[in-house]
């Protein structure tokens, strides 16, 4: 099991993020290799808040 924490500004920050990895080749080929090893089982997110400010 592995955690890959990030932090956005804000919900629209991160979904333009995820928008502009879709583009980016070495993203790509990232997801690509992840396909053809099958090195992922399963990829989730998950949403926290914040407990301090």
């Amino acid at each position: 099991m592995a955690l890959a924490p990030f932090s956005f500004p804000s919900l629209a920050a991160y979904e333009a993020y995820r928008l502009k990895s879709a583009d980016d080749s070495g993203c790509q080929a990232a997801f690509r290799y992840a396909e053809e090893t099958r090195c992922l089982r399963s990829y989730e997110r998950t949403f926290f808040r914040a407990v301090l400010a």
